[in-house]
């Protein structure tokens, strides 16, 4: 697979200075090359040539701040109108906000706002919020009801408390609830882009505050089918930790109405590289249709001799009253960058509706 950082080639450059010197017409793009293709520019990984690009644009645009947020704001639509969609390649464009921006907060707050539907401005305000965090929060609480998705999107994915490649933000981990008037004008949002934003802003405030998540689920499960969606992915987490509050208000049934049975193994020996394959009967012993969540729990071995859980989903469908239902499936055991496999015993259950059943072991061999 080709690395992300080699979608800076030449190619590229041609295409994103042509554009600029509409915005910048005695731009010397061949001094801007020169500077960009320095020769420490191969050793450079994605994220520094990132940075290394924002600041080669810096010593190209007008030294004012002011005026060079206005000849980028300038350039997205030159950028479209080239018929560029802005993808990572133009993250440099709100890294030059972050990087050069710190000292004229509302010139740069506002540039996100037009940055945006080009290419996402989520890594850039973060600084922003934890320096101003009731401006660029209020900012943000307008954006919630943008008429523009990619800035509605904004308004969630910036201020998620733990987003991924992200520096964190820990006054929202420590207390998250300035957010949730946000989320709460996002968690119906008729694009499934924004709402499951809003579904991993939630996840991330379980992380620290399980209850604040749990009081927002009772409060608006079963409004509309769109919100309940992004509900149910908030919850994905305390899902599969069985939270009795959170079972109940999706339905769940009672697991004491609820049995597996003649959980069967087709072998208790398997090679690296296989299958395991393995059956079992869900019953459903109560008079009512019952909504059952399925999974199972595979514990590795780990170098210690513990084992280390590790949850797959089955299905999550209603079964009729009295019945049985024979469920088969597969668990591969092939090598994966993400996993280091130990040889020896493991074990597998079978879940329903977060109850474990039957705790079955097989061996690995290599």
């Amino acid at each position: 697979m080709e690395p992300l950082k080699n979608a800076y080639h030449q190619q590229f450059f041609n295409a994103f200075l042509n554009a600029l010197k509409e915005v910048k017409p005695k731009l010397d793009k061949d001094l801007f090359l020169a500077a960009i293709f320095i020769p420490e520019w191969e050793l450079m990984e994605l994220k520094d040539r990132m940075h290394h690009i924002a600041k080669t644009l810096h010593s190209h645009l007008h030294p004012n701040f002011e005026m060079a947020v206005n000849e980028i704001k300038s350039l997205i639509p030159i950028l479209k109108k080239h018929q560029i969609s802005g993808g990572y390649e133009y993250l440099f464009l709100p890294d030059y906000i972050e990087m050069y921006g710190q000292n004229y907060l509302v010139e740069s707050v506002t540039s996100f706002e037009i940055i945006t539907p080009f290419i996402t401005c989520e890594l850039a305000i973060r600084p922003f919020i934890i320096v101003h965090p009731k401006y660029v929060m209020a900012k943000m609480l307008e954006w919630s009801f943008h008429p523009n998705h990619h800035i509605r999107r904004l308004a969630s994915e910036g201020c998620r408390p733990r987003l991924p490649w992200a520096m964190a933000l820990p006054d929202f981990k420590k207390d998250p609830r300035i957010i949730l008037p946000i989320l709460e004008n996002l968690i119906n949002d008729e694009e499934l882009y924004v709402r499951k934003s809003v579904a991993n802003n939630l996840n991330d405030i379980a992380k620290d505050h399980p209850e604040i998540l749990i009081d927002f689920t009772q409060k608006h499960i079963g409004e509309t089918e769109k919100s309940d969606w992004t509900l149910k992915h908030a919850n994905r987490n305390l899902l599969k930790q069985a939270e009795p509050r959170i079972m109940q208000a999706f339905g769940f049934g009672n697991t004491n109405q609820i049995d597996v049975q003649n959980v069967k193994l087709n072998t208790t020996n398997i090679q690296l590289g296989d299958y395991l394959h393995f059956s079992f009967n869900i019953v459903n012993n109560c008079n009512t249709l019952t909504l059952i969540r399925l999974e199972y729990a595979v514990y590795y071995l780990k170098q210690n001799g513990s084992l280390s859980k590790k949850i797959f989903k089955i299905s999550e469908k209603k079964y009729p009253p009295y019945s049985i239902n024979n469920i088969k499936r597969k668990q591969h055991f092939k090598p994966i960058s993400t996993r280091k496999y130990h040889f020896g015993i493991h074990k597998i259950a079978i879940i329903a509706n977060g109850k474990e059943f039957d705790h079955l072991a097989f061996t690995l061999h290599e």
